[in-house]
């Protein structure tokens, strides 16, 4: 079984930048991606749209303890393309994320390391126009109360880094809250302490944001 990272550093959102080297055009598509299929794919759709490019050049990073690394040349000079787009990637300590720079040859050669620093250049414009984030891994929880303890327990949530996300009035009182899942025990035991053990609480799940 593979173990989650807590947290690491991707990109927040899909991102294409252009640049234009010696007449020949560099095209940047970025995005995150949370499996090496959804890296499979996004590649593949940056090659349907540009079909008719030089080259699609790739290079992703998954889950680094996993530790999935890729790069594709596509056809330029071996070592020229996708490592120096990997390493950029790699750099910056990112993962999840997938890169591809497209090229259309404008005419020009630009020699290995003239193509080294374009393909870096076009990588990092990419990257940076799709906002270097840190993503962390939360918890889901919910806490059933009895109104009394209903005060207690927002100050508590709200006077740490904890968010109460929703908030359900029947009978009892259902708070959902997001917690940090490597804090997680501390917070279950904080909610036993001021509730006198009388809450109800249970782990809905995991899932990464922004932290």
């Amino acid at each position: 079984m593979v173990k989650r990272m807590n947290e690491f550093k991707s990109v927040l959102k899909e991102a294409t930048t252009e640049l234009i080297e010696k007449k020949s055009r560099f095209i940047s598509n970025v995005k995150p991606v949370n499996t090496e299929s959804e890296a499979l794919d996004f590649i593949k759709k940056v090659n349907n749209i540009h079909k008719d490019a030089n080259h699609n050049v790739y290079a992703y990073v998954i889950n680094s303890n996993v530790g999935i690394e890729r790069a594709s040349d596509d056809g330029e000079p071996q070592g020229t393309a996708g490592i120096p787009v990997l390493e950029v990637i790699k750099r910056e300590h990112l993962t999840n994320i997938c890169v591809v720079v497209t090229r259309y040859f404008g005419g020009i050669l630009l020699g290995a390391g003239g193509l080294i620093r374009a393909y870096s250049a076009s990588a990092r414009n990419g990257i940076v126009e799709a906002q270097i984030c840190t993503m962390a891994l939360y918890s889901r929880i919910s806490v059933k109360i009895s109104y009394p303890y209903l005060g207690k327990i927002q100050n508590m949530v709200n006077s740490s880094e904890n968010t109460i996300i929703n908030v359900q009035y029947t009978e009892y009182v259902k708070l959902y809250i997001k917690v940090k899942a490597n804090n997680l025990d501390n917070v279950i035991n904080t909610l036993k302490e001021y509730t006198n053990g009388e809450s109800e609480i249970e782990c809905l799940g995991n899932f990464y944001d922004i932290t």
